[in-house]
């Protein structure tokens, strides 16, 4: 099995210690850092599958970092965090993050959150055998892990990747926020609406920027659709 690699940003050297630890002992490859900026170095010179995000950092906060992260990477990124405040989680969810711990935490929370956005993100950007999806002029290849529109290029979290090859996997069918968030996320749906709609808007405001054409619809009172081509 091919091992994963994860950097783990965090600036108390117990905390990052431990997450390495227990990181280390699933069998995941860690790189700690301890600052925003040696973090967005270590990303630049070389590829991770997932990072491990604190938000109160020297140098760059989380938030920076998501934010110029998301120019160039499509690798999960967790949040880990004491802010564990409605307005902290949706401003880290509409950066880019794919996933928020609050601290304290608990050890076997982290894995498994760790290993089912590795598993997600593998199983939508190369487990559908290269296959391209298109609906008009979008094009999203899972082989690439890349979205076009218009011709442009679309850069997106590994998250909206997830939820816009559901969406053009079945481009009639309406998706319920309880049916996106359980497929995307693979875990139960707990009623929380804000964390679907984030993404979805997310999406929507990357694919404005590149064309102006209406791709993902709302059918109001039930969920989200493919536009009509």
């Amino acid at each position: 099995m091919e091992t994963c690699h994860i950097l783990v940003v965090e600036d108390d050297p117990d905390i990052n210690r431990l997450l390495c630890t227990v990181l280390g002992g699933a069998g995941y490859d860690c790189r700690p850092a301890f600052s925003g900026s040696e973090a967005e170095l270590w990303a630049s010179k070389y590829e991770y599958d997932l990072i491990l995000l604190d938000l109160m950092l020297p140098g760059l906060t989380g938030e920076e970092l998501i934010e110029r992260l998301r120019r160039r990477k499509t690798m999960p990124i967790i949040v880990l965090s004491a802010k564990t405040g409605l307005s902290d989680r949706v401003n880290v969810l509409r950066l880019g993050a794919d996933d928020f711990i609050p601290k304290p935490f608990d050890n076997d929370e982290v894995l498994a959150r760790v290993e089912a956005q590795l598993r997600r993100y593998k199983e939508f950007s190369g487990g559908a055998g290269g296959q391209v999806l298109t609906h008009g002029d979008l094009v999203l290849d899972r082989e690439s892990v890349t979205v076009t529109a218009g011709g442009r290029p679309v850069s997106i979290t590994a998250r909206e990747f997830e939820i816009l090859s559901l969406l053009l996997s079945h481009p009639k069918k309406v998706f319920t926020r309880e049916q996106l968030y359980e497929q995307v996320w693979g875990g139960p749906y707990m009623g929380d609406d804000n964390t679907v709609n984030v993404h979805i808007s997310n999406l929507r405001s990357k694919l404005a920027k590149v064309s102006d054409r209406e791709y993902i619809k709302t059918v109001w009172g039930i969920g989200f659709k493919m536009a009509d081509e």
